[in-house]
């Protein structure tokens, strides 16, 4: 019988298990920790954003900083409608919100963890807890894996032990022969530790323009302004795009925003233009445009050098352009950064040149195959790092049985 080994009890892990269990494999998944599905557990704040609405794959590709041109290939064999069938036909409804995430329609991952582990009790997979791979050798008709004190014999090992921040994370593999992406961070937010703007935490705005100086790097989204410095989607996912660029720079940068990023400069300064010239008499500080909080008009009023009680026929020409400068391009210097909660990421892994993008097995070593982070694969927040988990998973666990 094909008995097969999979390394890492994650979404990954457990989609390539059933998948090669359904085709009549030995499986046995190989799991450090004393949980499974940790990950998913914890993921869209504990309801899981199993994957995102994006059903035109040219559309999906562009969520991928690194490993759009390798998931082209396996996204021809295994897509969003695919997830979305795989699950429904298993009882669990996805629905789509305003953003395009995808969650269970209980809003509770224990639903899709649910699910996995039925699916993979269902087809016999064996799931053994607290128990490290440490060594993988190869063996006459296949491999070896060293677990704890002893050894397992496998015909062919999977390999969807995650991402990790540390070149170290992956020497087993490559003493394997492979070459690695060194990792570096991916979805960060952006620390100020020296910016008065961190005053205004909990404050958002719903469609802010964020770019980093000095780049052609930048996103649009919702933002949120934090004890720390900015973080929401617009952040995350710039830093995602820009996360090489970043490390470079030691996470040392000065981030350009516009806080309605459908603004264009001529039209804030129209609008401020007639309004003066319309509301002479009214505090520049007590009616707020372009829909900004209260607190933010304040502060860009304030950075602007306008005093609380100065009216509108009284400012001056520096101070209207300081005010449109700041509303269309407030500067913002970053220095460090912070892990974004549970949707830890890392950029780097398993270079993609050597793993074949239709079956996942190594172009290094025949019966080894990868799936998941480990590979050199990441996306921005929104479900497309579950989505590429699914993809690779199930790629890799069928392409294993044959």
């Amino acid at each position: 019988m094909n008995k097969i080994g999979i390394i890492g009890g994650g979404a990954a892990g457990f989609f390539a298990a059933i998948h090669a269990a359904e085709k009549g494999a030995q499986v046995i998944i190989f799991e450090k920790t004393s949980k499974t599905l940790s990950k998913v557990k914890v993921s869209g704040g504990g309801r899981c954003n199993v994957t995102h609405a994006a059903f035109q794959t040219s559309h999906l590709l562009k969520n991928y900083p690194r490993g759009a041109n390798f998931l082209k290939k396996a996204f021809k064999e295994f897509q969003v409608k695919d997830t979305i069938g795989w699950f429904e036909s298993r009882g669990v409804k996805l629905k789509t919100e305003e953003d395009g995430r995808m969650f269970p329609i209980t809003d509770d991952s224990q639903t899709i963890i649910d699910v996995l582990r039925n699916e993979a009790d269902k087809n016999g997979v064996q799931v053994r807890l607290k128990s490290a791979v440490n060594k993988i050798e190869e063996d006459e008709n296949g491999y070896l894996l060293f677990v704890g004190d002893g050894t397992e014999k496998v015909s062919k090992v999977i390999i969807t032990s995650g991402g990790s921040p540390k070149l170290a994370g992956f020497s087993m593999y490559q003493d394997l022969g492979h070459d690695i992406v060194s990792p570096i961070p991916s979805l960060f937010t952006f620390n100020t530790p020296g910016e008065s703007l961190k005053s205004l935490q909990g404050i958002s705005v719903p469609n802010a323009h964020v770019r980093l100086e000095g780049t052609k790097l930048s996103y649009e989204g919702p933002l949120l302004i934090t004890h720390w410095g900015v973080s929401g989607p617009a952040v995350l996912k710039l830093s995602a795009f820009g996360a090489q660029w970043l490390y470079d720079h030691n996470y040392n940068a000065n981030a350009h925003i516009r806080w309605n990023a459908e603004l264009k400069e001529e039209e804030i300064r129209n609008t401020l233009m007639a309004y003066k010239a319309n509301h002479p008499k009214r505090k520049v500080l007590g009616y707020p445009l372009f829909d900004l909080p209260k607190r933010l008009w304040e502060h860009l009023i304030e950075k602007s050098g306008i005093k609380r009680d100065l009216l509108w026929m009284n400012t001056s020409k520096k101070q209207i352009n300081g005010l449109e400068q700041h509303i269309f391009c407030y500067i913002l210097h970053v220095n460090g950064k912070t892990t974004f909660k549970e949707e830890f990421v890392t950029a780097g892994g398993v270079s993609l040149k050597e793993v074949n993008p239709k079956t996942m097995e190594s172009r290094i070593l025949k019966g080894l195959y990868f799936a998941g982070e480990v590979l050199d694969i990441d996306g921005i927040t929104g479900g497309f790092n579950f989505q590429a988990a699914w993809t690779t998973g199930y790629l890799a666990g069928k392409s294993s049985t044959t």
